[in-house]
């Protein structure tokens, strides 16, 4: 491993006899713990935990199990609560008149005529996400990347339909260079934006309420297109995820997996209306730093080969767990999952899903996880 440098081996010998057995770093400058197989590295200790879970909870295969629902408080707890197990739960939802009436577009301008809402605007469909430009900050490739926001306009719901699917009278085509609207605001809007809809979905999940022992801290409703994207990033919540109209595709990656995300700081920054309308990307003053995962799972097939360059432990790594959800399904996500989500409409409007947020445990498995933060940082 070393070369002959003479004294300065000598020095090395020495320095190895007073480390009484203790870790050193290897010629990457990552830390070793000691032997010469796969887990003598933080990195190869780090893989060998994403395997092991695998293996013993949450199989190798990559699928998402489907169950019959509604589910007893206690098995929700104990199958899939505990060793944070997503699953889609089917009948779960079957009552919710919201599953006949969201579906036409009319009763929704109806019931929300007058109703301004937040919509969320982008030129591509990513909102909250790593975009490049320059010259603000060099990620390391030749290039800049920021963290942008949405810019949010208060639209008035029919308006705001239209726009979201293109077209007059909430109907129509998008081209691909129009703009995307995505109503996808976070900070439980069901019970206010949308309280005229109330009575069509339920307030809560009766038996998930019951197993985590809390009413939803957030319930929110997503209205948005084939170009609506939400890029790799985890909650801090048990999300349960009801999709009314429409598919919604999720990739998903356990907490064990941090390592592979590349999680790195970039600048914030956030979308205006330039001169012409169109939306410019403007830096946040102050300058603020924003942890986001560096993988975007979908790249373009002329980016993917350098993709899979500058992020092997993903491309090279255990196949992600993935699942659709349809109309009618609920899929359980456990809080610090990562997902990064696509969707497909339904043919006679927008895809219509809304969620519960309740709030986690920060028990010892969030030390865990910290801990586990901390170990990815260095490799």
């Amino acid at each position: 491993m070393f070369e002959d440098y003479g004294d300065e081996e000598e020095e090395e010998e020495e320095e190895d006899v007073e480390d009484d057995g203790g870790g050193q770093e290897d010629s990457d400058g990552e830390e070793e713990v000691g032997g010469d197989d796969a887990t003598t590295t933080i990195s190869g200790v780090l893989n060998t935990l994403s395997q092991n879970v695998r293996e013993l909870s949450l199989g190798t295969c990559g699928e998402v199990p489907k169950v019959v629902g509604p589910l007893s408080a206690l098995e929700f707890l104990r199958e899939y609560v505990m060793p944070g197990r997503p699953c889609i739960i089917t009948d779960a939802i079957a009552h919710w008149p919201a599953l006949q009436l969201w579906s036409s577009n009319e009763y929704l301008c109806s019931k929300l005529q007058h109703q301004h809402i937040s919509l969320h605007c982008t030129p591509d469909g990513r909102a909250d996400a790593l975009v490049p430009i320059f010259p603000l900050v060099d990620d390391g490739s030749g290039s800049s990347v920021v963290f942008v926001s949405a810019l949010v306009e208060q639209v008035e719901f029919p308006q705001a339909l239209e726009r979201i699917v293109g077209g007059s009278r909430c109907c129509g085509c998008l081209q691909e260079d129009d703009e995307v609207a995505y109503a996808q605001q976070q900070n439980g809007c069901f019970k206010s934006e949308y309280s005229s809809l109330a009575s069509d979905a339920d307030a809560h999940i009766p038996w998930a309420t019951e197993a985590l022992g809390c009413m939803p801290e957030a319930v929110n409703l997503w209205i948005g297109n084939q170009r609506s994207v939400t890029s790799f990033h985890k909650d801090h919540y048990e999300n349960l995820y009801a999709v009314v109209t429409g598919e919604k595709h999720f990739t998903l990656l356990p907490p064990t997996d941090l390592h592979r995300m590349y999680i790195r700081s970039y600048p914030s920054a956030h979308y205006v209306r330039g001169r012409s309308s169109e939306l410019v990307i403007e830096e946040d003053r102050p300058t603020a730093m924003v942890p986001w995962v560096s993988v975007d799972p979908f790249p373009l097939p002329s980016d993917r080969k350098e993709a899979e360059s500058k992020y092997p432990l993903y491309f090279d790594g255990p196949k992600p767990f993935s699942c659709t959800v349809r109309a009618g399904e609920l899929l359980y996500l456990p809080s610090m999952w990562f997902h990064h989500v696509r969707q497909t409409p339904d043919p006679k409007g927008p895809t219509i899903a809304l969620n519960y947020w309740y709030d986690m445990q920060f028990d010892i498995k969030y030390a865990y996880f910290n801990l586990l933060e901390s170990l990815a940082a260095i490799v």
